[in-house]
């Protein structure tokens, strides 16, 4: 009963057990989170913020939740060095926390071998080298300045932690238009982030890869692999219809977004975030705004959305099923 609570709570497609019991897993999850989000409020006090700040923004990247003390959010602070240690911080929280313990158990090469986080590494660095060039080139003109609000924020988008520490809003179009795509995509399964999450990614496009080869082969029997395990039809289908699902929420909560006569950026960035918990998007709702122009229902549907994101879809809409509401006792 306590693994079926734990499968639908868990964060991806497939729940890792690390340990044979849940309340055993719980506890090294535990562990794990609350020794990276000390060493982060030491670091950060050693950059020069306050305690109570530090520890606020440590739970802010740890749990990639992003609330801040201050208006202009990690901006407010100035310092390349706070930069750099809640970007390395974002991108850590982003990793699945089992192979933290699999790291402490000495397996070095199985976590370097994981194919979901050099996925999630190899989008960071494409996205961060991309957004660099084009602030170089267009922007900032430094590559130095460039790269530091760069890395930021594709580590703050792609975990969705939504923490800032520039107007990416006034970014050139190409800029911004990967941070967008990037609100969709998420951290690794086992992590904290939100949105689709990078496993469910990887296998959507190892199963477009195999489409592809059975155009050639027709009769060839393609497992889609994740290191050394298949994975089964149930997980695939699964995979398959909670994209589409999320895709349909997306659309449609664009469209209900739109009644409020906003731009198509403003509604559609403004779903994406809520949906993907990130925080903030585009244009009205962008790095300097907030949600409080939007009216009581808009409103409410962005915390149905946020609620639905956090809750992992299959979950929430349960919830609305008369199969959930049947009693058996």
């Amino acid at each position: 009963g306590g693994f079926q609570v734990f499968k639908a709570e868990s964060p991806g497609p497939v729940p890792d057990k690390i340990a044979p019991r849940i309340r055993d897993t719980a506890k090294i999850l535990y562990k794990i989170y609350i020794v990276i989000t000390i060493v982060e409020i030491v670091l950060l006090m050693l950059g020069g913020m306050p305690l109570f700040d530090a520890a606020v923004h440590a739970l802010g990247t740890v749990g990639t939740g992003g609330f801040s003390v201050k208006n202009a959010s990690i901006g407010a602070y100035d310092s390349v060095y706070i930069d750099m240690i809640i970007s390395i911080f974002m991108t850590l929280s982003g990793v699945n926390f089992s192979l933290y313990y699999i790291l402490l158990k000495g397996r070095w090469r199985e976590v370097f071998r994981d194919q979901e986080l050099r996925f999630y590494l190899g989008v960071i660095v494409v996205s961060f080298l991309l957004i660099t060039a084009d602030l170089s080139l267009n922007y900032y003109h430094n590559i130095l300045k460039s790269a530091r609000y760069s890395i930021f924020q594709v580590s703050s988008i792609i975990t969705t932690t939504g923490y800032a520490t520039a107007d990416f809003d006034l970014w050139p179009t190409f800029s911004k238009c990967i941070l967008f795509m990037l609100m969709f995509v998420g951290g690794c399964a086992g992590s904290t982030g939100g949105s689709i999450k990078i496993i469910r990614i990887l296998v959507l496009f190892k199963m477009v890869k195999r489409e592809i080869l059975k155009i050639f082969h027709p009769r060839a029997v393609i497992p889609i692999k994740i290191g050394d395990k298949p994975l089964s039809q149930e997980v695939l289908s699964g995979i398959s219809s909670f994209f589409f699902i999320y895709i349909v929420i997306f659309i449609v909560g664009t469209l209900l977004v739109s009644l409020e006569k906003v731009s198509l950026v403003t509604a559609s960035s403004a779903v994406a975030a809520t949906l993907g918990n990130i925080g903030p998007g585009f244009e009205a709702i962008g790095p300097v705004h907030t949600f409080s122009s939007f009216s009581p229902l808009t409103k409410l549907l962005f915390s149905g959305l946020m609620l639905m994101g956090r809750l992992e879809l299959f979950t929430f809409l349960a919830l609305f099923t008369r199969n959930f509401w049947k009693s058996e006792i």
